[in-house]
């Protein structure tokens, strides 16, 4: 199976359509679903937080997930971005036609 995801959050909705829509320009993913209010609690360096941040999963190949999952991580304004990326182990054919059409070249 050549699909996989990328799960990120980001602090605000302005920096997660910019860095879905560098990401689509370069080719390295073929769609973003931008999740607009996502509430997170968390330990950040030993202390206990929470705020509201905005969920986007990127859709690619799973040859490309590298590469993709490198560019979001330079791309992003966190310091420290929580970016978690997988190879799918099944997915529908036409979706994985969709994203060898939609997707760049093979790195």
């Amino acid at each position: 199976m050549n699909a996989a995801l990328i799960w990120c959050p980001f602090g605000d909705m302005e920096s997660a359509e910019a860095v879905a829509g560098q990401l689509l320009e370069e080719r390295l993913i073929a769609c973003a679903n931008i999740l607009p209010a996502v509430r997170s609690l968390y330990r950040w360096n030993g202390e206990r937080g929470e705020g509201n941040e905005i969920a986007v999963l990127f859709k690619t190949r799973a040859d490309l997930l590298d590469a993709a999952v490198a560019r979001l991580e330079a791309l992003h304004p966190y310091d420290a971005p929580a970016i978690s990326g997988w190879r799918c182990n099944a997915a529908g054919v036409a979706t994985a036609e969709w994203l060898e059409a939609d997707c760049g070249p093979s790195l």
